[in-house]
């Protein structure tokens, strides 16, 4: 043994250009809710931490200048950030009422279940997991 007691992921981080629009959107869209606000005073600039329906957190914050490179699901780094969620045709449902950009037809998931892709307004792919309980 490491010594490490891993107890899961605290929250992925999301760089934004428009953190208002996007905080709003995650939250009116995918049922987030704000958490904490941390402002720094120096910069002017905000971080928000929102909260999912299963306390599990996403943090919003300022992009700086970098080129957003062309990227696909294969492409290195962070693909994307799958949401778990209930019943996938009535997330798909909810999320055409919101006119979403999807990335694709309804797919098999990897380890079990449906999956679909879509972008959030800044072009960041997101997924529908829709799975059952997970073997232990």
């Amino acid at each position: 043994m490491n010594g490490l007691t891993f107890t899961g992921v605290d929250h992925p981080g999301l760089a934004v250009a428009q953190i208002e629009g996007m905080t709003e959107w995650y939250c009116a869209v995918l049922g987030y809710s704000r958490w904490f606000e941390y402002r720094n005073e120096a910069t002017g600039k905000v971080v928000w931490m929102l909260r999912a329906p299963d306390n599990s957190l996403l943090e919003i914050m300022p992009r700086d200048d970098t080129p957003r490179p062309a990227r696909t699901t294969w492409t290195p780094g962070w693909s994307h950030l799958a949401l778990r969620i209930a019943d996938l045709d009535q997330a798909i449902r909810h999320l055409d009422q919101h006119a979403v950009r999807w990335g694709g037809e309804v797919m098999p998931a990897i380890g079990g279940g449906r999956v679909r892709n879509f972008y959030d307004p800044e072009g960041n792919m997101l997924q529908l997991l829709e799975r059952g309980p997970l073997d232990t």
